[in-house]
């Protein structure tokens, strides 16, 4: 089995474009959850989203839905970052896997729209191509001329954790040598929004959008809806080290379970069984496990759900592994988080640090491990995993190892934990 590095990180996200971007407001404990513009908020009980801001993306990839728009601006990112033009590999060797949970909503709304409520009888014709779940990973594959395996995945909130880890076992057996692997949301439409609005499961704080989102905390109202992209430049360990390209990281564990059971309540017991597939596939012990991030949605039913099982899985060692929820900072962007969060965890412990959970002050007694409340703090783990369970109970964890890693100096680490 060969091992798969990751050499270059696209990011689009309510922090804006770009991994310089994304470090920042990480560094900061700075939230990008904010009043909705895209479309006028007013109509709506909830007003607030991690929202991509407009000046990140406008302009660009005419034609696309929105989704595919994000996609296409991290792929371009992660295969300048990768030295793509250099990879040495034939085309039909490279693919895009690229996971969403609701697709082309923009170009479905629209369409609503034009024929419900403005009678017309006419439907724009590219608005199949543009909304089909596998309209971004097939611009992704397009654009960069990936003629290996490209599909979508489509798994809910753990649709970008399964891109990426089925990216990452296609390299792995040898049906490719590199992949491009993420995932992308754009769901900030009146139709999906008053949808979530029903299930009474989003955070109305429409005064305070910024402490909106509050994972783990006792108070804690519903998850924030965002928006965004990350992908991935995947190849074989091999490969990136023959032309001297630098790695990232590795994807060196990958687990995915189903709980079979409540479509909407998740179960500690298939969130554990999938942290402890990805151990397994690493041949990892939970000892070596240095940071987690959680898939925290700051709903009533994940978080305390999601505590039991991390303790159920590292025992007695739990209460010594950092766990934090970037959620808390840039919303939920439903298939895209996976991926998004992933991106987070690489770029900030890279520099030294662990991403916090943001506005967590006062702590769930049914929440109760180390959480990395408020502010960053310095660490350099080597291994950690990273967390994504969806509704149908869809559960994907990533085992991922640093390599070359230069880490942040101490001096630039305030005393109270937080970079500087």
């Amino acid at each position: 089995m060969r091992r798969v590095a990751v050499t270059g990180i696209g990011i689009i996200s309510p922090f804006g474009a770009g991994k310089a971007t994304t470090l920042d407001a990480l560094r900061s404990a700075r939230s990008g959850i904010r009043i909705i513009t895209s479309i006028d908020p007013s109509p709506l009980n909830s007003r607030i989203a991690g929202e991509v801001p407009a000046e990140a993306h406008e302009g660009q990839h005419r034609g696309f839905d929105r989704f595919s728009r994000f996609a296409l601006i991290a792929a371009a990112e992660a295969a300048a970052e990768a030295s793509y033009d250099a990879i040495g590999v034939r085309a039909d060797r490279i693919g895009s896997i690229v996971g969403t949970g609701l697709g082309g909503c923009e170009t479905l709304d629209a369409g609503y729209k034009r024929m419900y409520a403005d009678g017309s009888p006419r439907i724009p014709p590219a608005s199949i191509a543009a909304s089909m779940y596998n309209a971004a990973s097939s611009a992704v594959s397009a654009r960069h001329q990936a003629r290996g395996p490209s599909y979508a995945v489509v798994s809910a909130c753990a649709s970008g954790t399964h891109a990426i880890g089925l990216a990452a076992q296609a390299i792995r057996t040898g049906q490719a040598d590199a992949m491009f692997a993420g995932g992308a949301d754009a769901p900030l439409t009146y139709g999906i929004i008053r949808a979530w609005e029903s299930m009474r499961v989003l955070a109305v704080d429409n005064e305070h959008p910024a402490s909106a989102s509050r994972p783990f905390s006792a108070d804690r109202k519903g998850f924030v809806l965002a928006e965004g992209a990350a992908v991935f430049m995947l190849e074989s360990f091999d490969n990136a080290q023959r032309r001297g390209q630098p790695i990232l990281a590795e994807i060196c564990g990958f687990g995915t379970t189903s709980d079979a059971g409540h479509v909407t309540d998740p179960s500690a017991d298939g969130a554990a069984r999938a942290m402890r597939m990805a151990l397994d596939d690493a041949r990892l012990s939970p000892e070596q496990i240095g940071y987690i991030n959680a898939h925290g949605t700051g709903t009533r039913a994940n978080d305390p759900t999601e505590t039991r099982a991390i303790r159920e899985v590292f025992g007695a060692a739990a209460d010594s592994i950092p766990v934090s929820s970037t959620k808390s900072m840039h919303g939920h962007a439903m298939g895209a988080s996976g991926a998004i969060e992933l991106a987070c965890s690489i770029v900030a412990l890279r520099e030294g640090f662990l991403p916090p959970t943001i506005n967590l002050h006062r702590p769930d007694p049914e929440c109760d491990l180390d959480y990395v409340p408020n502010a960053p703090r310095a660490a350099r783990p080597e291994v950690f995993l990273s967390n994504s369970f969806g509704f149908g109970g869809m559960n994907a964890v990533l085992a991922v190892r640093l390599s070359g890693a230069t880490f942040a100096s101490s001096t630039m680490i305030r005393a109270h934990g937080g970079p500087e």
